[in-house]
């Protein structure tokens, strides 16, 4: 006769399996970031170092254009309000990366690599410092409400609504990417453009339309993830770009910039990692990023082109 679960026992399953969907949850928020490294840097060859700055303003877009429009309204608690609001910031998170390619980042498309790094380097922290001044209070952290509240019942484990959300919203973004790059005309031009400029200028495509149509795409994708960073936190903060900006590129970097299956698994290697350091070493919160760029030196080390990235051999 089988012996029932002891109350221990039935703690540690309900630990672990917290710690699976806070894996599952933080991995498919660093997707969101790290798709937009990989995207820019496979059609412009430039790391926009700045891309996590672009994507974490989307909460406080969000929250500016919660004021604006429930002022015009006379409902700022309404949910269609917030959902209004939530729209607006991912499409002008969009436009502003448009922007920032057009006002800074093009200038450095033909130049040395280590130059368009410093920019924009340079150009995050001028993004930073611009949320910190010109946003009410932008220095102190904003409170940022949970999109959607809640628990469903699986057999004995409550999980989440907020993370069954944030993993359904993800998968269908990595979705509609892939479907974009593989089933459309847009996709077709992005990897023409990707491949040879000068070709593709000659079958009539302009590249710098598709630049503007990548930048918008991967800074779209990317506010979604910063939407949902800040609402899983429960807070704003104008240095969030910071770690989250880092751990996007790292997890690039891992599975290989260029590659958008390679930013999926070096995204969740990097929040497994996370999620286990801080459940197991004592005061893991605070050396969690210690053990995640550990990785990302292994992983360079051992292979320099990250886990699913393709070695480039230039004939000289």
């Amino acid at each position: 006769m089988p012996r029932a679960a002891s109350p221990k026992g039935g703690a540690m399953d309900d630990i672990v399996f917290q710690q699976i969907v806070n894996w599952i949850t933080l991995g498919s928020i660093y997707a969101l970031i790290a798709l937009g490294f990989s995207l820019l840097f496979g059609v412009l060859n430039i790391i926009h170092f700045s891309h996590g700055d672009v994507s974490l303003l989307a909460p406080f877009l969000a929250l500016a254009a919660v004021s604006a429009v429930g002022s015009a309204l006379g409902d700022a608690a309404s949910p269609a309000v917030f959902l209004l609001a939530l729209a607006i910031a991912i499409g002008l998170t969009g436009v502003i990366g448009v922007l920032l390619d057009i006002v800074v980042i093009q200038r450095f498309r033909k130049a040395p690599a280590m130059m368009a790094l410093v920019a924009t380097v340079a150009l995050g922290i001028v993004l930073r410092e611009l949320i910190r001044h010109l946003f009410p209070n932008g220095s102190n952290p904003h409170a940022f409400p949970r999109l959607v509240s809640g628990d469903i019942t699986l057999g004995r484990f409550n999980v989440p609504v907020f993370s069954l959300m944030v993993v359904a919203v993800s998968v269908a973004c990595v979705c509609a990417l892939f479907l974009m790059l593989n089933g459309t005309r847009l996709g077709l031009h992005i990897k023409a453009v990707s491949q040879d400029r000068d070709a593709a200028r000659l079958m009539a495509i302009d590249p710098g339309r598709i630049f503007r149509a990548t930048f918008f795409v991967a800074s779209a994708i990317g506010a979604v993830g910063g939407l949902f960073f800040s609402s899983y936190a429960g807070m704003a903060r104008f240095d969030f770009s910071v770690d989250v900006g880092l751990i996007g590129f790292s997890a690039a970097v891992v599975g290989g910039l260029g590659s958008m299956p390679g930013a999926i698994i070096g995204s969740l290697l990097i929040a497994g990692l996370d999620t286990l350091v801080q459940a197991v070493v004592p005061n893991g919160a605070s050396y969690r990023l210690v053990f995640v760029f550990l990785l990302v030196i292994a992983v360079l080390v051992f292979r320099p082109s990250g886990l699913m990235g393709r070695t480039l051999v230039e004939k000289v």
